[in-house]
């Protein structure tokens, strides 16, 4: 049965090939592998690209196995890469290797898809090309199932996309209509076969442009006569289409069919010698090209001789079903096989893809994390600095307070100093020089001896109570508390620390330093800086005296502290919390710290603070 439905493109390809044709393939294979596996492509598409090209030359080379192969591998790629057109081209190969090894059920499976992916695109003239052959291939599968009126319905599908191309392909639709013909051929309607056939035979220069096609047309339209009892131009038809194949090419493809259906028309006539002839030549022929055809062959001459001769031909042919059918079992579970393990190489690849996902939205979460943990830890750290300048900015709030409060004292102080000063020269001075005036008017017209000794005796004290006016405006020009008011609040800093440190002190300061010029946070560090540095002597030093300077030197204040404790490594405690505080407060006035220290005899700060 299968001869009745032979794949047009490959049996004319292999009619229009030689061995060396062949070769030339295998060798366009070997080069395409090579390339593909030494390049370092890793565009995908490229890659589905050769392996689909592999598969077409190994279609044609009659490897179906090996072509499927490579479609399968082609197909994974386009179906990732979403390629759909390329993807309905390769299932359409797919499917025709599927319908000559006889996996019909898959065949079907792969056109409906392949067709169901092209509706889904803009219809072009390639798309509908593609179409016509997979309805053509759809037509031969239901064909070979015995399914006729589906056969029938999905070629007249295919010649309605082949009338739809801009620039018909004769040939192309030539095969369909053959096709159509021995589908009507199969389920006896062998009027309608002879009216296709007649109608691709009409064609007078088809035997000139396409004699292949002509040799199987003209081979089927005699043979559709002999089914409907119309003998009258067979052998005639037969042998013409015989000797246009040798003209071909002697004993090819083609010559298997015409030396069968003559063989089959000379047994009818109960010709027994020239029905063995051909049905030995179709055998002949046929083992070089086809088992399958060869299998018909030995079923006919199981009919055709008698006896022993009968039964071995019936036995070898039992044989050699029994070997295709195993073979085409292997292929179909090879196929199988393929198929699975692409669909594996899928999972395994799903399964990739998921696990890289996991990995991704791990390694998001993981650093999103800790990006929040590196702002939560930030953040804390300058909620601690904004509140550690809070704090400072309140102990330098509360030293202001205290500076304003001893200037107010002092004030207090030069206002009832001036008042002394004032009652002075009023009830003092002023009393006095009234007195003297009054002594001096009353003497100023006598001009005895008496008078002129009281005179003088009264410009004596106008004398004194000249040094004593000196004396009040020396006392007015000196502030008695000028420069005093920073260093008494130091005094009472120091005091204070010392008694709740158990402390033996010693504070001397330079009298030339006037703090009115110094600026008020300059003296507010200054005041820190001591606190700091008497609180690391309790704290660390285990010290008992401590002595503390001020001197002036070249408009530079400078502090010296000096303790008798155990001592410390500078280099180690450098990193130490009250060390950058004080040193980030030496940095705001612009000052310098200097410390040294000796283990068991003590330490000594030195900072100098700039008076501008």
């Amino acid at each position: 049965m299968r001869r009745f439905f032979i794949l047009i493109p490959l049996f004319l390809y292999l009619i229009s090939v030689n061995a060396q044709d062949k070769n030339n393939n295998f060798e366009l294979i070997d080069s395409i592998k090579v390339n593909v596996i030494n390049s370092n492509v890793i565009d995908s598409t490229l890659i589905a690209n050769a392996y689909y090209n592999i598969g077409e030359l190994y279609r044609y080379s009659v490897k179906p196995d090996s072509a499927y192969y490579y479609y399968r591998k082609a197909e994974k790629f386009y179906r990732n890469r979403r390629d759909n057109y390329r993807l309905a081209l390769t299932l359409y190969g797919i499917a025709v290797i599927q319908k000559n090894e006889k996996d019909y059920t898959g065949s079907e499976l792969s056109s409906i898809e392949a067709i169901s992916i092209l509706n889904e695109l803009n219809e072009t003239e390639n798309i509908i090309k593609y179409k016509s052959n997979i309805y053509n291939n759809l037509g031969l599968v239901f064909g070979q199932l015995g399914q006729f009126k589906e056969s029938v319905e999905y070629f007249i599908k295919s010649l309605d996309f082949e009338n739809r191309l801009t620039s018909q392909d004769k040939i192309s639709t030539y095969m369909t209509k053959n096709n159509l013909a021995l589908t009507y051929k199969k389920s006896g309607d062998y009027d309608l076969a002879l009216d296709f056939f007649g109608e691709i035979l009409s064609d007078k220069n088809l035997v000139n442009e396409f004699p292949a096609l002509y040799v199987v047309v003209l081979d089927n339209y005699a043979h559709t006569l002999h089914l409907s009892n119309n003998n009258d131009e067979i052998p005639e038809l037969y042998l013409k289409a015989l000797k246009i194949s040798d003209s071909i090419k002697p004993d090819s493809y083609s010559s298997i069919q015409i030396n069968q259906h003559l063989a089959e028309y000379y047994h009818y006539k109960n010709n027994k010698d020239s029905s063995r002839y051909y049905a030995y030549k179709a055998r002949e022929v046929a083992e070089k090209y086809s088992r399958d055809e060869l299998l018909t062959s030995l079923l006919l001459l199981s009919k055709i001789e008698e006896g022993e001769k009968s039964v071995k031909h019936l036995r070898e042919y039992v044989q050699l079903n029994d070997s295709l059918q195993k073979a085409e079992r292997r292929i179909r579970n090879k196929f199988a096989r393929i198929r699975f393990e692409t669909e594996q190489i899928e999972q395994e690849n799903k399964q990739i893809a998921k696990e890289r996902m996991w990995l991704f939205i791990i390694s998001v979460v993981v650093i999103m994390a800790s990006f929040l943990l590196y702002l939560v830890v930030t953040q804390r750290n300058k909620n601690k600095e904004l509140q550690f300048i809070q704090k400072q900015q309140e102990t330098n709030e509360e030293i202001y307070n205290l500076m304003l409060s001893q200037n107010e004292s002092i004030e207090e102080a030069r206002t009832l100093e001036k008042k002394r000063i004032s009652e002075e020269l009023h009830d003092g001075v002023l009393g006095r020089l009234f007195g003297t005036r009054l002594s001096l008017d009353s003497l100023n017209f006598n001009n005895t001896p008496e008078a002129i000794k009281t005179r003088g005796q009264y410009i004596e004290e106008l004398k004194s109570i000249e040094q004593d006016i000196r004396k009040v405006s020396h006392e007015l020009n000196t502030d008695f508390v000028s420069g005093r008011g920073f260093i008494d609040i130091i005094k009472t800093l120091v005091e204070t620390q010392t008694l709740a440190y158990k402390l033996e002190y010693n504070l001397t300061y330079d009298d030339s330093i006037n703090w009115d010029d110094i600026s008020n946070k300059k003296k507010i560090h200054v005041y820190r800086l001591i606190q700091e540095t008497l609180h690391n002597i309790y704290k660390h030093a285990q010290a008992t005296k401590v002595d503390i300077s001020f001197k002036l030197k070249k408009d530079v204040i400078c502090l010296t502290i000096t303790d008798d404790g155990s001592g410390f490594d500078v280099n180690k405690a450098k990193s130490g919390i009250g060390l950058k505080n004080m040193n980030s407060r030496i940095k705001e006035i612009k000052g310098q710290l200097n410390i040294t220290s000796e283990k068991d005899i003590g330490t000594k700060v030195v900072i100098e603070v700039p008076i501008p």
